[in-house]
């Protein structure tokens, strides 16, 4: 027996992967998601979610992506891996992305090509809409100067591309250094950990989507859950994969107490930590 049958599980309930069908529906991030949604049906220009790593924000970036239909958009997600990257690899991954061609020449080519490429789009009634995971990597004035330049990019009725950026809370610093691309600033969210409540639900949410309705922490397990993870919904998910492991291990009854949850604390070195010698006699 693995540890997901001792629990009656059919899947992980807790992986961090950002699974679109493990998604949660709760107050911010289903606000989160028809505010991006909105701004990006109006092809309004520039949408900006932002949170804490671990809030949820490239789960939500994936999901509105999955709910933009093939026949209305022509929509894509970049993923910016690191701060080094430069105005020209932006607007060529763009033009790329939305199926521009022939894209050997330089800069000023290649925008001539995304421009004819974006105009094609909309002439066929679709929606051109970039998606950028990982945003506060775009650091570069260089960088952030052409994202304004591409949302100049219009037709005399409508905007010819909506971006839509996700990042980490230093986003807003780097917009509030470029104000002529923050005025384009259509719509902000910012995304924040869950209250007690919510990471309650939450968890109980998970376990029954990967397979089980019993009760696999105690309210004091709970509690202690929150008191490590504060709500991050990331965090959680470790605590929560963690301490389904440790269960398993030492053959712990349902539902799963505090003492397990402080010993994957103290694992994982999250305050409050026990003494080690006391977190070895639990076990």
């Amino acid at each position: 027996m693995d540890h997901l049958q001792y629990y009656g599980l059919q899947q992980e309930p807790f992986s961090i992967v950002p699974l679109t069908n493990f998604y949660y529906h709760n107050d911010q991030h289903d606000q989160a998601f028809m505010r991006l949604k909105h701004a990006v049906e109006g092809m309004r220009g520039l949408a900006v979610l932002v949170g804490d790593v671990g809030t949820g924000k490239t789960l939500l970036a994936r999901r509105l992506l999955e709910a933009l239909p093939e026949d209305d958009y022509e929509a894509a997600l970049i993923v910016v891996l690191h701060a080094d990257v430069t105005g020209e690899w932006l607007v060529r991954r763009i033009a790329q992305q939305v199926g521009a061609e022939d894209l050997t020449g330089g800069k000023v080519d290649v925008l001539g090509r995304l421009y004819e490429r974006l105009n094609a789009i909309a002439e066929s009634g679709r929606k051109a809409v970039i998606l950028i995971d990982e945003a506060h990597m775009l650091r570069s004035p260089e960088v952030l100067e052409e994202i304004r330049g591409l949302l100049n990019l219009e037709l005399a009725h409508a905007k010819l591309l909506s971006i839509v950026m996700f990042g980490m809370n230093e986003l807003d610093r780097c917009l509030s250094g470029e104000p002529a691309l923050k005025q384009r600033m259509a719509m902000r969210f910012q995304l924040k950990n869950f209250p007690p409540d919510v990471l309650v639900d939450y968890i109980r949410f998970r376990l029954f989507h990967a397979g089980t309705s019993q009760q696999v922490f105690s309210a004091s397990a709970l509690e202690g859950i929150y008191e490590l993870s504060k709500g991050n919904p990331r965090l959680v998910n470790v605590i929560c994969d963690n301490a389904l492991f440790e269960g398993y291990v030492r053959k712990a009854s349902l539902p799963l107490d505090a003492d397990v949850i402080a010993s994957v604390g103290y694992d994982l070195g999250l305050p409050p930590q026990v003494p080690a010698d006391d977190v070895a006699e639990r076990r």
